[in-house]
């Protein structure tokens, strides 16, 4: 009998160290055939998918024998988390494993966008030497807004700090004596006062019925014209074209987006405006971040295919469920 199929692209000696204890199956592109996944899926007890697999209603019904499924990776966008549980089916993320490279994304995106990095890159390569024309701007002294201060956000803002930046944080899930926050001595303010005050808004957000278009036209009327936007979290929080309309109207002076709502996105206004960078969701892809999240997911998955707890479990389906 099968035990585990992965179906996206996910290598490396902890997938090798399965193959050696489990009967695995790895077919990268499955993903992109729904209906040949859902006639495969029934013979199999662990699933493990990254972020393109739709682990849905009808996988799960189609998944007689699925125990577990091993999301590589923190978002939850493509799990259907409340029916899995229902199905008895155990979700297990790597929470935090890809943390420190999307922080370290997120900075170096600051950076890119205060000295205009791309364009000077371009610019001096085309022939030119035209050092007057971009004037950067110092972070130093300057205030980083965190939207969402989870582990990626606490992160970001130790990073900032160490930039002599001030850091407010906007997250409504969290206390002012979070310990987090305590060590970065960091202001929790509301959303409206993090963004009339900061002169970088980092977003850090999942993406969820209450986050979804969350920063709007009425946001980003409220932010500094000397300011920038991140966003290495999900694309659904912004309306890209109220972000639009603000960058080419000059009241954002910038921004560097690595999510899109869709992925691949259709090219559009954002790619032709040139205060904005732009990349292909590449927060977490790293060879640390990947190494450590391929092997924490193979770990977790091994584990509960030997009867024991996961590690990083999602929900906590009901014993009996799980039984069938």
């Amino acid at each position: 009998m099968p035990d585990i199929l992965i179906s996206e692209n996910i290598r490396g000696a902890a997938v090798d160290a399965l193959f050696s204890r489990f009967e695995v199956v790895s077919l990268p592109d499955l993903w992109k055939n729904p209906q040949e996944l859902l006639q495969r899926i029934g013979d199999f007890r662990a699933l493990i998918v990254r972020n393109q697999t739709q682990v849905n209603a009808a996988l799960l019904e189609a998944a007689k024998k699925l125990v577990v499924v091993g999301r590589a990776g923190v978002g939850l966008d493509n799990v259907d988390v409340a029916a899995s549980t229902k199905a008895g089916v155990l979700i297990t993320s790597t929470p935090e494993q890809n943390a420190i490279s999307v922080a370290e994304l997120a900075i170096g995106l600051m950076l890119a966008l205060a000295r205009m990095i791309p364009a000077v890159n371009a610019d001096t390569k085309a022939g030119n030497w035209n050092r007057l024309r971009f004037m950067g701007t110092e972070i130093c002294g300057k205030t980083m807004g965190i939207v969402g201060a989870g582990k990626i956000g606490y992160l970001t803002g130790r990073r900032a700090q160490s930039f002599g930046m001030k850091v407010l944080a906007y997250d409504p899930f969290i206390s002012r004596d979070n310990i987090l926050l305590s060590e970065l001595n960091a202001e929790l303010v509301s959303l409206e006062d993090l963004l009339e005050r900061s002169d970088v808004v980092s977003c850090h957000l999942p993406a969820t019925a209450q986050t979804a278009r969350l920063l709007n036209a009425q946001c980003f009327a409220r932010m500094k014209r000397t300011a920038t936007l991140i966003n290495t979290s999900r694309g659904e929080v912004i309306v890209e074209e109220d972000l639009v309309a603000a960058l080419k109207s000059g009241h954002i002076a910038g921004a560097a987006i690595d999510v899109r709502a869709s992925e691949p996105p259709r090219p559009g206004e954002l790619e032709r405006l040139s205060n904005v960078i732009l990349s292909p969701h590449v927060g977490a892809l790293t060879h640390e971040a990947q190494g450590r999240v391929t092997r924490a997911i193979c770990e977790d998955v091994s584990r509960v295919l030997d009867g024991k707890p996961a590690m990083n479990p999602v929900n906590r389906p009901h014993a009996a469920a799980m039984a069938g």
